[in-house]
């Protein structure tokens, strides 16, 4: 059996999650319930599936070259 290593065994979980929450913060954001805590929990929670999300299109780049 043949695994191949890498980081996009979960990219589906990671680009569903990051336009949720992106998406979930736009709408949030036009609120009244919008306040700086709020903000910053969703940068908290954004910042690491961008990270994630930047780290597989460079590894599907180089997969393919």
């Amino acid at each position: 059996m043949v695994t191949s290593p890498g980081l996009p065994q979960y990219g589906v979980a990671v680009v569903v999650g990051l336009i949720a929450l992106l998406s979930l913060k736009e709408v949030l954001s036009a609120s009244d319930h919008w306040n700086r805590s709020l903000d910053s929990s969703f940068n908290m929670t954004i910042l690491p599936l961008l990270f994630s999300f930047a780290a597989i299109v460079i590894f599907k780049i180089v997969e393919i070259i």
